[in-house]
């Protein structure tokens, strides 16, 4: 029936197949479909259906692909073509590609992807939840770049979905998250940039306030050319942390810019004025290099984390975050602001929510040291509780908590529109979309 390997608990592979870069929440699926291309795909959606089964997908695994004991996983890491159009500025990505993989396949032309900051990330999960990038503030979210869907959805027939030849499918699968079927592959738009001035300046815990107050202040007067966060982060000192932020509480301001250089610095003039910088890497570079202004970890490990998208940020409540979460904290958290605004604010035909936020606060737990998920929930908890009021809702993209819970990822009236394509799509629930 399979043309692939198709792995049980026991089987040699099997513990393998279904490691991914989170390794936090343990999933026992009864198969795994290491799947080569769409019938692949197909036939494992088939016998899922046949079976009465739910159906989860893994390429990179970073986020949390909800309940699948007894089910079926398809990895789909295997997927990883990546085609180039340069005359028409797309690429057609498979569902295992990852986004370091499309930054150098479009470089080579001059043309960059919507990706995020970390290359290891795969590029189809990540567009299905909106995708905020780097460049988010002058081109808006990666899902605004879509073209086409390649998907099998629950009655395993494969379709090729665009704007036109299905728009409220389309506009679902565009940042409504997952739940409709297996993406096998897209055609995503690129853009001209070839080189960025970008970079992070990192301040020592004395200067942790005061570049707060500076980075919101600033936010406030910015281009949409220039994106940015700031990050703040209590350090182990572990030999695995590099050695200027080692042990230390820092705030590291995040910066990309499609300008030049002497743009890039003409903009960062006040945050160099915040004081002495334990780093700073801002400089113009290849495009191709972007994954440095954020460095972000590299490693499988565990983790748990949310986010709340702002209708505005005050500095009163952007402290007392900082409080719940400095080197006091019961657990370590890796706090992180996002300024948005810009292109992510205009009206798109597609389900990325929450258009009207001016900032995103996401917070990070690592699960480590004998720390447990109900110390870990606890403090997130008091973290959003603060945020409350300023809350639109929550993150799509960062959702990486224990199970599948959807509410609040999408506005109440997007919400309802996703749930009734679902029930006509999927009216078995073999995706098992959560409320």
């Amino acid at each position: 029936m399979f043309s692939t390997a198709v792995l049980r608990p026991g089987d040699e592979g099997y513990e393998t197949e279904l490691a991914g870069f989170q390794t936090g929440f343990v999933r026992r699926p009864a198969i795994v479909v290491a799947a080569r291309g769409t019938e692949d795909v197909r036939t494992g959606v088939t016998y899922a259906a046949e079976a009465g089964l739910p159906v989860r997908i893994q390429a990179t695994g970073h986020g949390t692909p909800g309940p699948v004991d007894g089910g079926v996983l398809i990895n789909t890491r295997r997927m990883d073509g990546v085609r180039i159009d340069a005359v028409a500025r797309t690429a057609r990505v498979g569902a295992g590609v990852r986004w370091g993989q499309v930054v150098a396949a479009a470089a080579e032309h001059g043309l960059a992807p919507l990706n995020g900051s970390a290359p290891g990330v795969g590029a189809v999960s990540y567009t299905l939840g909106g995708g905020l990038g780097i460049l988010a503030r002058e081109f808006g979210y990666a899902a605004d770049h879509v073209r086409s869907m390649e998907i099998v959805m629950a009655d395993a027939v494969p379709r090729n979905v665009t704007a036109e030849s299905d728009p409220e499918l389309f506009w679902a699968l565009c940042g409504g998250g997952h739940g409709f079927g297996v993406v096998t592959a897209m055609e995503i738009g690129l853009v001209s940039v070839a080189r960025i001035y970008g970079g992070s300046l990192v301040f020592d815990a004395g200067l942790v306030d005061r570049a707060l107050e500076v980075w919101l202040d600033w936010t406030a007067g910015l281009p949409d050319e220039l994106t940015s966060s700031m990050a703040v982060v209590q350090f182990p000192d572990l030999p695995v942390v590099p050695e200027p932020m080692r042990g230390r509480w820092t705030a590291s301001v995040r910066v990309a810019c499609t300008g030049d250089a002497a743009d890039g610095e003409r903009l960062v003039a006040p945050l160099r004025e915040i004081g002495p910088a334990l780093a700073d890497s801002l400089r113009e570079m290849p495009y191709t290099e972007s994954h440095t202004i954020h460095s972000d970890p590299d490693f499988p490990h565990a983790y748990s984390g949310d986010g709340a998208m702002l209708r505005d940020l005050d500095l009163a409540s952007a402290r007392e975050v900082l409080r719940l979460t400095g080197p006091d904290a019961p657990a370590m958290s890796v706090v992180q602001i996002n300024h948005l605004g810009g292109a992510p604010a205009r009206a798109r035909a597609n389900a990325v929510p929450f258009r009207e936020a001016r900032y995103l606060v996401r917070m990070l737990n690592p699960l480590q040291d004998g720390t447990g998920t109900g110390v870990v929930e606890a403090l997130q908890a008091r973290v959003f509780g603060v945020l409350e009021p300023l809350t639109l809702g929550r993150s799509v993209n960062f959702a990486f908590g224990r199970g599948s819970r959807t509410q609040g990822l999408h506005e109440p009236e997007t919400q309802k529109r996703l749930a009734v394509l679902r029930s006509v799509h999927d009216p078995a629930n073999l995706f098992r979309a959560q409320g």
